[in-house]
């Protein structure tokens, strides 16, 4: 760049800040007078303490006020506090240093400790790939769970939902995936869970080798709603970051329910009218943006699972039915297989991958669906047998399915720290049936 070309571009810069004044707070939103911003960008708004200026984003616009919503606590903040408007959107810092460690939802490290050198920044928020520079998902991927890996196989860049009430073992699913997957590795999100919960995860639940190739993103469920959502928008960017690099990357995100509640939060403040079940119309209108920008690219694959809290086991809820409806299948946990001590708690039926056709072969094939239909028809007739109402004999499906149900049973089940690679998943599916 010769010497004309710089005095240039020193001439077009904007070297002035801009600021605005609080005008107001009412509830989680806060109301300036100023400065110049657009929706998304990133504001500072300087309180009475030094030094420890409040990080808060433009979610919307009352006549010709800004509305903020702060990333923190607003315990500082009065009338005439200065807002500093930065002119861009928030940035997080993404690369190979950041594996191995825990962030907070704006991507710094959440035990207080400096980011590692060598990251480069990324946006956080971006449009989803347009779906013609998207190659078709045409291999599997270990998962490392039997009853996933044989019966709902996932294929590198598919999108899949883990759906479940509380406590029916979403967590310790998502740890062996973590843990077991063939993924080059994890980007792990959790988002609005208990704080009491998060390290139990990190350290029981994920491992310390799981960890080693993981990244985790914690919003907890007593930060701001931005923060939540903000929590998930980073891990799919660092997801996105590594695919870029022509990684194959797993994203785990527990639960996209709360992202939902932190929108609706959002929303209810900026004065949306609620809608289903009290969700505002931009829920509904953010989700697909999320989920749509993980999958394959030319260079690389994001395979996402997304964990979906089910309101009193009901699957037909709003938000389950939304994300049902934009996924490439769901994995349905069942209260009943729980309680029975049967983990994972894969309801195999109720369950579904919907590009598995496409990524194995005919005996795998073959396999799977005789295994379904011994299961389904033992669940049919199941309170004949156990009441000894059917006579051997009568039909030799049932006899078949009686005969192979244990087998079966003790196939599906596995421990958590059972490992199991694809291969043998297969082996043992085909086995079964010799």
């Amino acid at each position: 760049m010769n010497k004309q070309a710089l005095l240039n571009v020193i001439n077009r810069s904007d070297t002035y800040k801009r600021f605005g004044r609080i005008h107001r707070v009412v509830g989680l939103m806060v109301e300036s007078k100023g400065p110049d911003a657009s929706i998304g960008d990133l504001c500072y708004i300087h309180t009475k303490s030094q030094g420890k200026a409040i990080a808060a984003e433009v979610v919307g616009f009352n006549n010709e006020n800004i509305l903020l919503m702060p990333y923190r606590e607003m315990r500082d903040i009065r009338p005439g506090s200065l807002v500093e408007a930065t002119g861009e959107p928030m940035k997080i810092k993404a690369g190979l240093g950041l594996i191995g460690n825990v962030l907070d939802a704006t991507g710094k490290p959440l035990d207080g400790s400096s980011l590692p050198k060598g990251l480069k920044p990324y946006p956080s928020d971006q449009e989803p790939p347009n779906p013609l520079s998207r190659p078709t998902i045409k291999e599997p991927i270990q998962v490392g769970v039997r009853a996933i890996d044989s019966l709902l196989t996932v294929g590198k860049g598919q999108r899949v939902g883990i759906f479940a009430g509380s406590g029916v073992g979403k967590s310790t699913l998502m740890g062996m995936i973590s843990r077991n997957s063939s993924a080059d590795l994890n980007v792990i999100a959790l988002i609005g869970e208990r704080g009491r919960e998060v390290r139990e995860f990190i350290e029981n639940d994920l491992g310390e080798d799981g960890l080693n190739r993981s990244i985790v993103i914690v919003a907890t469920s007593d930060q701001p709603a931005l923060m939540r959502m903000k929590g998930a928008y980073t891990a799919t960017a660092i997801s996105e970051y590594f695919r870029d690099q022509g990684y194959h990357v797993n994203l785990l995100m527990d639960s996209v329910t709360r992202f939902a509640m932190a929108q609706r939060e959002i929303g209810l403040a900026t004065g949306e009218p609620p809608t289903t079940k009290g969700y505002t119309p931009s829920v509904f209108a953010h989700l697909p943006k999320l989920l749509e920008r993980t999958g394959t690219s030319r260079k690389g694959s994001v395979t996402a699972f997304y964990t979906v809290l089910v309101d009193g086991d009901d699957l037909n809820e709003p938000i389950s039915d939304t994300v049902r409806g934009i996924l490439d299948g769901h994995f349905v946990l069942d209260r009943k297989l729980a309680e029975q001590g049967h983990f994972p708690a894969i309801n195999t039926l109720k369950s579904i991958s919907r590009v598995m056709k496409k990524i194995i072969d005919g005996k795998h094939q073959d396999s799977a669906e005789k295994l379904r239909a011994l299961l389904a028809t033992y669940e049919e007739n199941r309170e004949l047998i156990q009441i000894g109402a059917y006579k051997k004999g009568s039909s030799q499906e049932i006899d078949q399915a009686i005969h192979y149900h244990n087998s079966i049973i003790h196939f599906l089940r596995q421990d958590i720290h059972e490992p199991s690679s694809f291969e043998q998943s297969n082996e043992l599916l085909k086995d079964l049936f010799k």
